[in-house]
């Protein structure tokens, strides 16, 4: 975060915008994992997870929608294809295995 954007959240705090508001419990449900980076990175922003969500929460009235473009990444038709050999690769029970960096090495080198 810049540290204009961390000033800002602090001039909100200051001013009470997280404070003083009649509020409502929810409760919902997310990946362990997701929650736990969230929280850390949130911690050192100075806010907590409750903060995060409603300044979510007023920037979707605020755009009276999501406030960022939800689509499907747009990935190259190489890299699909380059994927799509991984996975078969990796399927394929004759797929040549490494334990040995070196020997992996001197394959891609023949």
């Amino acid at each position: 975060m810049t540290e204009i954007a961390s000033k800002h959240l602090h001039i909100l705090a200051d001013r009470g915008i997280f404070n003083g508001m009649s509020t409502v419990a929810k409760n919902f449900r997310i990946d362990s994992e997701l929650n736990d980076q969230a929280t850390k990175l949130l911690e050192g922003l100075g806010l907590s997870m409750s903060q995060a969500v409603s300044m979510f929460l007023r920037q979707v009235v605020l755009h009276r929608g999501l406030p960022f473009k939800v689509e499907y990444p747009q990935y190259s038709k190489e890299l699909m294809e380059a994927i799509e050999e991984a996975k078969q690769l990796e399927a394929n029970p004759n797929t040549k295995r490494y334990t040995d960096m070196d020997e992996m090495w001197a394959d891609l080198d023949k």
